[in-house]
């Protein structure tokens, strides 16, 4: 083989590996949805805390969109800003039982999935659901109105790109996940970082009825505050009992008992809503 032909081939075999480690980077799991840090001790949800949200972005310069970033979570979905397109169609979802784990972030109490617990259909891209957690009173706001709790399913692609539905709750009743989780929550409490397996979790028991749904884009709600999420908040608003609101309070760390991050400015982003058509009425 000439000298010609070996440099083509080292050419072509450079070009290859270049090739299969962007196409690893896209696909390996966790790109996104799993970015939320994990170290609480390093930022704080308390107001004029020095690691408190007003300063998340100047704790460490990966975290900078926390301040710098103009598609930033959570927001008001107020009514004069959002428009009806009911292209956006149902939200198609298809979740199953899967094994998982439970664990004190410290910030949070989040459920790890480890099997194949389905995922949402969204402008045609499959996401696949990684894990869920919530946050108390909620995140997001419905014409400046705050909910007691709110559910964050976090879902990922092939790509890693990560794709999360909100669910709003109000005090009332026992909320069926949550029940199911009780125990589990009780033996984590104020043991942060710690994990345990709580066997089969089944997703559908929080999926709520989603026929009426908010969409826009955003970022994740703690640091990194990593843009290019994809936001979808059910309207339909759930319950949880008051006992199950300090189960979760009480399990995370004393100043993380109100794990809400503050509203974020919109910046001109498109809010839409999906709302089936009525139903015509026959006489």
């Amino acid at each position: 083989m000439g000298p010609g032909r070996h440099r083509l081939r080292g050419v072509a075999l450079v070009a290859a590996a270049v090739v299969a480690l962007l196409s690893a980077a896209a696909v390996a799991p966790g790109a996104m949805a799993q970015q939320e840090t994990e170290h609480e001790e390093e930022f704080s949800y308390v107001a004029g805390d020095e690691h408190g949200p007003e300063h998340w972005g100047e704790i460490k310069a990966e975290w900078a969109n926390c301040s710098a970033g103009r598609m930033q979570s959570p927001i008001d979905l107020s009514h004069e800003r959002v428009s009806l397109v009911r292209s956006l169609g149902y939200l198609r979802h298809s979740y199953r039982p899967a094994q998982a784990s439970i664990v004190n972030r410290g910030h949070d109490i989040m459920v790890r999935f480890s099997g194949d617990a389905g995922g949402v259909w969204i402008n045609g891209t499959w996401y696949a659901l990684r894990q869920l957690h919530w946050h108390s009173p909620s995140e997001h706001t419905v014409g400046g109105r705050r909910r007691a709790m709110e559910l964050h399913l976090v879902h990922e692609n092939a790509a890693g790109k990560a794709a999360v539905v909100g669910v709003l709750y109000d005090e009332g009743g026992d909320d069926a996940l949550l029940r199911q989780l009780e125990p589990a929550v009780r033996r984590i409490a104020d043991r942060h970082d710690s994990e345990e397996g709580v066997g089969a979790v089944d997703p559908r028991a929080a999926r709520g009825r989603a026929s009426v749904y908010y969409r826009y884009m955003g970022s994740l709600t703690t640091p990194p505050c990593t843009e290019g999420v994809i936001w979808t908040i059910v309207k339909r608003v759930r319950s949880v009992s008051k006992r199950q609101l300090e189960l979760l309070r009480e399990a995370v760390h004393d100043d993380m008992e109100n794990n809400a991050r503050p509203l974020q400015e919109v910046n001109g982003r498109d809010i839409s809503m999906f709302r089936p058509k009525p139903q015509a009425k026959h006489y």
